[in-house]
């Protein structure tokens, strides 16, 4: 199968305006996200709206696609970017720009998702464990996922699923293993194209989460499992969490 990876990364941001560009161990955040997704993918292009992240991309040698600024989903803009690639691909891989510590096997793991040809959407999981604590798991920032015996994703919640009916809270996750949703998504070039022309759903409005709005509508999101932790950059606060990350790892 042909694979084509493509990170969407938008200048202007409520919590931290410039995050693209902002500097990680002497790098911009998004050469960190490109060089890891490139070591492990051919085709890499960086979708953006703002002329300031095309040149630096441009600067280490990386590709990247001037896309419209009104686009309210980083899906979309990834479509957008695909129909002006120039490349023919069965599947596309939507990289966060804020993740610059996304390992090759996360991505090879979405990979193998569409090993499965009813694959039309994948995305990764990570299991919460007993030392991430239940403050860690009711956090609503951090989405939640329910899944099938045959992986597929079932529902998101920024709430805790499942409930455990009969037992006390501190020791859910003594009983229960919880996943952690990662926002990396893949789908196929054709499903990508459809679910760019949908409607918000009711339940994408209610939990402000768009994968919702593909289940509503009956496509299959596959999921894989990592046990690998990333950090992700939100905030200032998160950039420096990222250094002292990156140091930890040097």
């Amino acid at each position: 199968m042909k694979f084509i990876g493509i990170i969407p990364a938008r200048y202007a941001s409520t919590r931290f305006p410039a995050k693209p560009l902002a500097m990680l161990g002497g790098k911009p955040v998004i050469q960190r996200v490109y060089e890891q997704v490139k070591s492990v993918m051919d085709d890499v292009f960086v979708a953006t709206d703002d002329e300031r992240i095309l040149s630096v991309v441009e600067s280490f040698g990386g590709k990247a696609i001037m896309t419209r600024e009104d686009h309210k989903s980083g899906t979309d803009r990834c479509f957008e970017a695909y129909q002006k690639c120039g490349i023919e691909a069965d599947v596309v891989i939507n990289i966060q720009g804020d993740e610059p510590f996304i390992q090759p096997s996360q991505i090879q793991t979405l990979q193998r998702c569409f090993d499965e040809v009813s694959t039309q959407i994948a995305t990764l999981v990570k299991p919460f464990t007993p030392a991430d604590g239940l403050e860690t798991l009711q956090n609503p920032n951090s989405p939640k996922v329910v899944v099938s015996d045959d992986w597929r994703a079932l529902y998101f919640s920024r709430s805790v699923i499942p409930y455990l009916r009969g037992i006390d809270q501190k020791e859910w996750l003594l009983r229960h293993t919880f996943y952690k949703h990662i926002g990396l998504y893949a789908y196929r070039t054709d499903t990508l194209g459809e679910i760019t022309r949908l409607p918000q759903s009711t339940l994408e409005k209610a939990e402000s989460l768009e994968q919702l709005r593909w289940l509503d509508n009956g496509y299959i999101i596959r999921v894989g499992t990592t046990d690998v932790e990333t950090i992700g950059i939100d905030t200032p606060d998160d950039l420096k969490k990222a250094e002292e990350f990156l140091k930890m790892k040097d």
